[in-house]
């Protein structure tokens, strides 16, 4: 029997094992298509601080910090006990479920937004909302949020904030 070279064999034992883990009759495989069924959805981070990493793994490096609670992310895909994310800027990396919630929050984007007092943005001006501030997100119609901001209710256009789609 002719004798196979350690280099040679090292590759093949590499590829055996890629064909192994990503075959498509590997359990894991299917898990990692049901994980992605449910993406994206909405989420708000539960704790502070929170770290944010590039891969999703405790021995990924830290890219992001993130020291307020209640922010609005997006999450794009799901690995496990892991969560793809995005921020209002576009960051994305990979976050703990744990440090998440469910419940739906939503930021101020791009310019000074009106909080209005009924559901259709009619109704007297009740305060502006500067760019970034939070607040907790009620029902959406097609046009206008309901908004909580600090304990202070209004209504404001959906397409003034980030987290409302």
């Amino acid at each position: 029997m002719p004798r196979i070279p350690k280099r040679f064999s090292a590759v093949l034992a590499h590829a055996l094992a890629g064909v192994l883990l990503f075959g498509s009759t590997v359990p894991g495989a299917a898990l990692a298509a049901e994980d992605e069924a449910g993406a994206p959805y909405w989420v708000s981070l539960r704790t502070q601080p929170a770290n944010l990493r590039v891969g999703p793994g405790r021995e990924y490096r830290i890219s992001w910090v993130f020291v307020r609670e209640g922010v609005p992310l997006k999450v794009l895909r799901m690995i496990g006990g892991w969560r793809l994310v995005e921020d209002i800027d576009g960051a994305r990396g990979w976050m703990l479920a744990q440090f998440l919630t469910r419940t739906r929050t939503a930021a101020v984007k791009g310019g000074v937004a009106e909080i209005r007092e009924k559901a259709d943005g009619t109704g007297r001006l009740l305060w502006r909302a500067e760019p970034g501030v939070t607040g907790k997100l009620g029902e959406c119609g097609p046009l206008w949020c309901q908004v909580d901001i600090g304990g202070r209710q209004g209504h404001v256009a959906k397409a003034a904030v980030w987290g409302a789609d």
